[in-house]
């Protein structure tokens, strides 16, 4: 038989050719579940601040599989064994890892479902697929779940070093042209071994894992968490509080979407479990819902929604200024003011109630290398030693300290 009859190949900017073996991870691929994600921006609404962002969970989610591909097979020649079912059942894994994410990634994570985070959602719907394929995914569950005997599997998936944020960070620096992400993944995969059941890096590959927590670093403040992309969830976040409010005081905005209007309305939990139904809703969300929706509610009778409606539509962003300190509530009362002040000026409702949805006060937060709950291990004469006391430089520990950063997000008339 021809090989290439055998072989699915995708074409990437970041790994070059990927090559997908046909089987259960090809008609994992080719499912609704997945194929959803080309319609689920990978970086959220990133794409305001860096116009080449535009690229989706889906070509993450092949990323990370070719990635899976390589290190498996690196460990193999390694002498680690890895069996044809843990190594299928790892790469179903990373696959399906991010199945669970909902419109715009993480930007409404918290918005739709009570008590929810999308690695709950991922599971269940790992669990969906696994009685479809009848029961060929058993060995990814335990891995995703870590219940598999052999932990390094689940290292793989979900640790300080994993290849889901491997690939993430190469790709969004990418298309971003955020430079400074970028990261030796080829490097970091050939180094890595297995020592007593654990992953661990080779001492020749510590430069390339220290470049990896800089870029982790970096990314957070210069995409992530930059100022405009806070802003814009901000602004994405009141539009959905407003409709939720209205919603409660017995005015129901029009919904073009049904799975979206089941969110809004039913307001869900995912405390006890995920239903069936709330399963069918989301897995039918994508971005289009939420256009489609708020270019609906642009045109609302609701002066403060159609106003946060069509700021959104039209990049019409409020504006963040990071602060040096936790604001107080005098400082609080006092931008209160100005934002009822400047909302009257531009003829919108300036209630208490209205202008909530004008200006919020947060931090941001973000911690590059966890060491004290999940380490890097550099294997070094046959020791395995914690990243930051194998690092040479002294910079590694600053890195392990969280930046928190409170902000104010508010009009632009606003001055602070």
């Amino acid at each position: 038989m021809d090989k290439s009859t055998r072989y699915k190949i995708f074409n990437d900017p970041i790994h070059g050719f990927i090559t997908v073996p046909k089987g259960n991870i090809l008609r994992l691929i080719d499912h609704p579940y997945v194929q959803r994600l080309r319609r689920i921006r990978q970086l959220g609404l990133g794409y305001l601040v860096f116009p080449a962002a535009e690229h989706s969970r889906f070509s993450h989610a092949i990323g990370a599989l070719e990635l899976a591909q390589r290190v498996l097979n690196n460990l193999r020649e390694k002498d680690t064994t890895i069996s044809q079912p843990e190594y299928d059942g790892t790469l179903m894994a990373i696959l399906l890892h991010d199945v669970g994410h909902g419109p715009l990634s993480h930007t409404l994570e918290y918005s739709l479902i009570k008590d929810f985070n999308h690695e709950m959602m991922s599971l269940a719907i790992m669990r969906k697929l696994n009685q479809e394929f009848d029961g060929e995914l058993d060995t990814a569950i335990s891995i995703f779940t870590n219940q598999h005997k052999k932990k390094f599997l689940h290292q793989l998936i979900s640790s300080q070093l994993d290849l889901d944020r491997l690939d993430y960070l190469r790709r969004d620096s990418f298309f971003t042209g955020v430079s400074e992400g970028t990261v030796g993944i080829n490097r970091i995969l050939k180094t890595m071994r297995v020592f007593k059941g654990n992953i661990v890096i080779e001492k020749k590959g510590i430069y390339a894992v220290e470049n990896y927590i800089i870029a982790r670093r970096l990314m957070y403040m210069q995409v992530y968490q930059h100022k405009t992309v806070l802003s814009a969830d901000c602004l994405l976040r009141s539009i959905f509080g407003r409709v939720r409010d209205l919603i409660d005081n017995g005015n129901r905005p029009e919904f073009p979407s049904d799975s979206l209007k089941y969110f809004m309305i039913e307001q869900p939990s995912a405390k006890k479990m995920i239903s069936p139904k709330t399963m069918d809703h989301y897995t039918n969300l994508d971005d289009h819902d939420i256009y489609l929706s708020i270019k609906q509610w642009a045109k609302s009778e609701d002066k403060v929604l159609a106003d946060l409606s069509f700021r959104f539509l039209n990049r019409g962003l409020f504006r963040t200024t990071f602060l040096d300190k936790k604001p107080t509530e005098k400082f609080k009362n006092e931008i209160f003011k100005k934002t009822q002040k400047a909302l009257k000026k531009l003829k919108l409702p300036d209630d208490e109630n209205s202008v909530k949805y004008y200006l919020n006060f947060e931090q941001s937060y973000s911690e590059a290398y966890k060491y004290k709950n999940e380490s890097i291990w550099i294997l070094e004469d046959e020791k395995a030693i914690e990243f930051s006391k194998a690092a040479e430089t002294k910079n590694i520990i600053a890195l392990t300290e969280p930046v928190v950063k409170p902000y104010c997000v508010h009009l632009k008339e606003v001055t602070i």
